[in-house]
């Protein structure tokens, strides 16, 4: 892979974490400081990986294998990866991504139990050898997730998960967190909004600084 000079910046957390409030806040106010932001999601971000998404969520395909959802997730990453990510880090843009392959090495690799193994080896080639910069992994307990699920307008397949499913979601991104403590910062998803805003930005800033951006 050529050199990329962007900066790649990723969330992850359980159902109902704010990663999309805190995605948007950072995409503001990075925008104001005359930085070129590219957001994405997962699975999704691409014409294609929209259209595999809406497999992937609908609750009436309640017969997918753990297999066939971590290899619809890689194929949904593949393009992404190919038509948004890399083109837009070789131009200098920070892309930040709600979920990347964390996502799915936690909820196939460890709360399906295929192995973390395994979903590192489907998505050898879906991601190319690429990993974020930094993750930022919203912390938030099952408790909380379903209470705050409970505001959705509707459950898709996942979300509608049993408590037990979600539990292993939440045990996973811990152990991953925890693993990968030199990537992957954790915060207090339970504070207010405006706080880890306040939280993500100063531990941005002098990371941003050292790779000279």
């Amino acid at each position: 892979m050529t050199e990329l000079s962007g900066f790649f910046i990723t969330f992850e957390g359980t159902d109902g974490c704010g990663k999309t409030t805190q995605i948007k806040l950072l995409e503001n106010i990075l925008k104001e400081k005359g930085y070129d932001v590219v957001c994405v999601r997962e699975p999704g971000g691409t014409t294609i990986g929209e259209k595999v998404r809406q497999i992937i969520i609908d609750r009436d395909n309640s017969l997918m294998t753990p297999q066939t959802e971590a290899l619809l997730y890689a194929a949904c990453r593949a393009q992404l990866v190919s038509e948004v990510i890399i083109p837009a880090l070789r131009d200098g843009k920070i892309v930040i991504s709600d979920r990347f392959l964390d996502s799915n090495i936690v909820y196939q690799g460890l709360a399906r139990g295929l192995g973390e193994d395994e979903i590192l080896s489907i998505n050898q080639r879906a991601t190319v050898g690429l990993a974020p910069d930094i993750t930022f992994f919203l912390k938030l307990s099952v408790e909380g997730s379903i209470k705050r699920k409970s505001n959705f307008k509707e459950l898709d397949r996942l979300e509608s998960e049993d408590f037990n499913f979600h539990q292993r979601v939440y045990d996973g991104y811990v152990y991953l967190s925890r693993k990968n403590s030199d990537r992957i910062i954790t915060i207090d998803a339970e504070k207010a909004p405006e706080l880890i805003h306040e939280e993500i930005l100063d531990i941005l800033k002098g990371i941003m600084k050292d790779r000279g951006l």
